[in-house]
């Protein structure tokens, strides 16, 4: 199998419970809490364990955080390699509430690197010659919005594939500089184009035209129950989800991210690993908290999913 490489510049220490009922200003008492390594390239990762499948998670991490990241992701038996910093890796917080079966889920601001710090990721990456790489997930302070654009435009001189999956700035300047495959949902797509998306047919066309620009080779675009389009300049394809029993909804784009590259990397074509991806990520929203896809699962479903 080709190798993988997932990058993470700010990622988190998950900390999942439950309760009752969420009210203010009283002392709530939560059930015993979960812990899971956490961040997009991180949760790709182990989506691709998950699966039976395998690729190397590059990741910073720093403090007592950063030191329990490290140790839950061993315990998980995830290949990785760990660009030290001098910040404090940060928490994220999931409360779910019993009695409405709603999930509260509060995110915590990253560590500030510095360049000798980010930089250091940049080297990593590449010393692992990898096939693909999957950059994933915010940027934390002190790290250029470019840094993705960056990544991609040195990745495309040695035909290393990136698929990037962010958001706000660090995506728009990744414009133009070779991105293999973006995974935007249905409002970054509107973001994007600055337009209100109607039907698949004005989805295909702003695809399509945002493809000629420059914004990357392959677009699919994540429609959540609804599935997924895959898009390229000459190719055109909707899958639609299986229906199935949502516990969480946490963690299925990186399911579906982890999914699509490990099919890639596989050697499957581009239609079938987009098939494979959206079959993951239904899975994952068949998990509690933030538990990702399973592989038994992601087989069962991948049958069901039918191309139009």
């Amino acid at each position: 199998m080709e190798t993988i490489v997932t990058l993470t510049m700010n990622p988190s220490l998950d900390i999942s419970t439950s309760i009752n009922t969420v009210a203010p200003e009283l002392k709530l008492r939560c059930n015993a809490p979960t812990f899971h390594p956490g961040g997009g390239g991180i949760n790709v990762s182990r989506a691709i364990q998950f699966l039976d499948g395998e690729s190397i998670a590059v990741y910073t991490a720093g403090g007592h955080t950063g030191s329990m990241l490290t140790q839950l992701l061993n315990q998980e038996q995830i290949t990785n390699q760990v660009v030290e910093i001098h910040g404090l890796t940060r928490e994220g917080f999931a409360v779910y509430e019993e009695s409405s079966t709603l999930q509260y889920r509060f995110n915590m601001p990253g560590p500030e690197l510095d360049p000798s710090e980010w930089i250091r990721c940049l080297e990593a990456v590449f010393d692992l010659n990898p096939k693909y790489i999957v950059a994933s997930g915010s940027l934390p302070p002190g790290v250029p919005v470019e840094f993705y654009g960056e990544l991609t435009r040195y990745a495309k001189q040695y035909d290393i594939r990136v698929i990037i999956d962010t958001a706000g700035d660090a995506l728009k300047r990744s414009f133009g500089h070779g991105v293999y495959l973006m995974k935007p949902n249905l409002h970054e797509l509107e973001l994007f184009s600055g337009e209100r998306l109607s039907g698949e047919d004005h989805i295909r066309e702003v695809a399509r035209r945002l493809i000629a620009e420059g914004l990357a080779e392959v677009m699919v675009v994540s429609m959540g129950a609804a599935g997924a389009s895959l898009i390229t300049s000459t190719e055109y394809a909707h899958m639609r989800a299986p229906i199935v029993p949502i516990q969480s909804k946490v963690g299925a784009g990186d399911s579906m991210v982890g999914g699509l590259v490990l099919g890639l990397a596989q050697g499957r074509d581009l239609l079938d690993a987009v098939r494979f991806g959206i079959a993951a990520g239904t899975a994952a929203v068949m998990t509690p908290g933030t538990e990702l896809c399973k592989a038994a699962d992601t087989q069962r479903l991948y049958e069901q999913i039918r191309v139009s």
